[in-house]
């Protein structure tokens, strides 16, 4: 009988070296406490949406946007939005009456200094005149796409050497011929 050779590494060098794998915040630094915490708050939310929301929740869930789909009552770092659309960087803030605008206002602060901008609307806009709200949420969010092609544009003539490719769909060939399939 052989014996089989095998890898072995040190444990205290491997963490010496590298940082620890942060499994859930997304890079945030917040607690698995506080971060459960927030999504049991907003299954909650979910659960118990104001009307203004269940109209937008509706309004959404019938258009077709493609690939900029916004949830419902997310969570993006410490704070909850009511909508947020992460390919565009876009959050949404319905203002009900009696919410503290304080809080609103530096949760808003503290998203759009990482990068996402946020956009409210009033709840009896919604109730009241939604394609006008539509409307406006269209614009934003043509505004935010052309802000980030020009990001784009801007990273790439930064690093010209810097290259990306899209991976090929499944079953096509470097020429981009499509691979017969075989019927087995």
């Amino acid at each position: 009988m052989t014996t089989r050779k095998t890898l072995a590494l040190n444990p205290e060098a491997a963490t010496a070296e590298t940082p620890a794998l942060k499994k859930k915040g997304r890079g945030w630094e917040i607690s698995e406490k506080r971060l459960d915490a927030l999504h049991e708050q907003a299954r909650e939310l979910r659960r118990h949406s104001s009307e203004a929301h269940k109209a937008l929740a509706a309004k959404f869930a019938a258009a077709d946007m493609g690939r900029y789909t916004f949830k419902r009552f997310a969570v993006v770092g410490s704070a909850i939005v009511d909508f947020n659309c992460h390919n565009l960087g876009l959050a949404l803030a319905i203002d009900e009456e009696g919410q503290n605008d304080a809080l609103a206002k530096r949760r808003d602060k503290s998203l759009e200094a990482v990068g996402i901008k946020v956009m409210r609307i009033a709840a009896a806009d919604i109730l009241n005149d939604m394609d006008e709200v539509l409307k406006r949420l269209t614009i934003t969010m043509r505004e935010r796409i052309a802000e980030r092609k020009e990001a784009a544009r801007a990273h790439k003539a930064a690093n010209p050497k810097q290259t990306y490719s899209r991976p090929k769909p499944r079953g096509q060939d470097r020429d981009d011929n499509p691979k017969p399939r075989s019927r087995t």
